[in-house]
This record gives C-alpha cells, structure tokens and sequence, in this order.
C-alpha cells in the first residue's frame, strides 16, 4: 500500500512577485497541514498572466532557471516541509524563452525541468508571443511520492499529453493553468469543458489528475480585462472529480489515493496491455495521412 495526498491551490495573483510567491507559499503550508505530499500551484503564478498583450517589456520577466530566485525559495519550503513542488516558471535560456515547470522532490532537490510543448496564440492567449514551443518532450519524474506526469495548461487539451505521460509510467498526472474568459467573446465559459477534458485523461489512463487554475480579475494593457474561472478540481482513476473549488475563491482541495491499487486496477482493466501503437501513425501526422515516421 502507497497512499499519497494530492492538492490543488488556487488563488488570485497581484503584479508583484513577492506577494504571488507569498501567497503561494502560504496555500502551500495550508496543504501541508491537511497531510499533502504533492502540492501544485497555478501556471504562471509569479504575476498576472501576461499574454493578454503583445508586449517586448514582458520578456524581461523571464529568468534562467540555474539560481531562479522564486524556484531556489521554494526548494526551501519543499526540504522544510517534506513536500513535493511542482513550480512554474518564465524561463529565459540563451536567446529562447519557455514556459516551464521545475520539480522539486521533497528534499528540495530540483529533479529537472519540463518545457510546454503546446503554445496557444488567440485573442487574450498570445503565448507564441512570448514562448518557444517546448523541446524537453514529455517527462515523468521519480519522486519520494511516486511517479509524477506535469502538462501545462493547453498541453492538457491533448489527449496525447496524458496517454505518452501515463505510458512512461506515471502514476499521477498534474495540469497548472491559466484559463479564463475569452476577450472575443465574453459570454462564452469553457470551465465545465475544461473539466470533463480532463477528466477524460484520468478516466482513460486509470489515474489521479489534479488542476490548478488561477482565480480574479486582471487587466491588460490595452483596456482589455480577464476573469479567471477558478474550479481547480482533483479527479480519480475513473475521471470523477472528488473535490472541486468555486470560480471565486482562494482554495486547497486534496485527495488521498493508494497507488498500488491503483497500478492493479490498471493492469487488471488492459488499456495499456491492449494498446496498437503500431497503428497510430495517423496522430503523428498533421493531416493524418502523411508521416516520415510510416513502418514498414
């Protein structure tokens, strides 16, 4: 029997880094308490979301991830604590820049880094703008609390994020986000879409998923506004959510699961023993026909 705890955080962020990782630090303690072993915080959490602007001031934000003060602070917390932290980040490396998540094992050692391979670009969500596609490919990471999989935001609309994590042997799966109103169009709400997406990925690959998405109100520069819908949410290995937080609010959910029961019941239902990979040249295609990968 492996039982480990899982939380979700969420909270509204302020433009001054100090006060987010205040804050996220404190949400942190609070998780700790209720006998979390992994805790994650929301994409982005060091200040407003950005891509809401075309803005070249903006990339001064990133840092490179050797001696990152916000990464290096929660180190810290993770060895106090006896936690493990998934932290995202702005990354500058070389002339690129990423966004990135670093994770932090419980001893406070940082295990390595994952870069989003996903980037969206649409009105309010300009992160082409700001990131270079990922080029870590997808990770799974060996903590003192099981096998960990982190996506980031628009990396969990793809099915392929969950199934090549889950097939590396993760046992758990965790989706920082930012994700809120549309600046097109203000009366469309993707939440409860946003959720069952993802539940499908828990649901399809027997195993917890945890999201973390931001709460408030923030303004762009160019009198643009978005509201951030909150509802992070932790699922089991069917895909049903267990806790849930509202659209408002500052919130710690957790869950507790057995990841060896869980690795039986995904043995005994055959999804990954039944799989055809050697049938799935389509996915690897744009177009879903042409591929320099084809076998023989």
């Amino acid at each position: 029997m492996r039982k480990v705890t899982l939380a979700a955080t969420q909270m509204a962020c302020t433009d001054v880094v100090s006060e987010n990782v205040e804050r996220g630090e404190k949400l942190i303690r609070s998780a700790a308490e209720k006998g979390a072993n992994v805790i994650l915080l929301q994409e982005l959490f060091e200040g407003y979301y950005f891509c809401q602007d075309e803005l070249p001031e903006f990339y001064a934000r990133a840092l490179p991830a050797k001696d990152h003060p916000t990464i290096e602070h929660f180190r810290g917390v993770a060895k106090e604590l006896g936690v493990v932290l998934p932290i995202s980040f702005y990354e500058e490396a070389g002339n690129a820049r990423f966004n990135s998540i670093a994770i932090i094992d419980a001893d406070g050692k940082n295990l390595g880094i994952y870069r989003k391979t996903h980037i969206p670009h649409g009105s309010g969500y300009q992160e082409k703008y700001y990131f270079s596609p990922g080029d870590t490919g997808f990770k799974v990471w060996d903590t003192s609390f099981g096998r960990v999989g982190v996506g980031i935001c628009w990396d969990q609309w793809f099915p392929e994020t969950a199934r090549s994590m889950a097939v590396m042997g993760a046992e758990m799966l965790f989706f920082p986000t930012a994700i809120g109103s549309e600046l097109l169009d203000p009366a469309w709400d993707s939440s409860a879409h946003w959720q069952r997406v993802q539940q499908g990925h828990a649901g399809a690959n027997l195993m917890p998923l945890v999201a973390s998405n931001r709460v408030g109100t923030e303004p762009g520069r160019n009198g643009t506004e978005m509201t951030f819908f909150g509802s992070s949410f932790i699922a089991d290995f069917t895909g049903e959510k267990i806790t849930e937080a509202n659209r408002t609010e500052e919130t710690v959910l957790t869950g507790t699961f057995d990841l060896d029961d869980l690795a039986e019941k995904r043995a005994y239902w055959g999804i990954f023993r039944d799989r055809r990979p050697e049938l799935y040249d389509p996915i690897i295609s744009l177009d879903g026909q042409s591929t320099g990968f084809r076998r023989s």
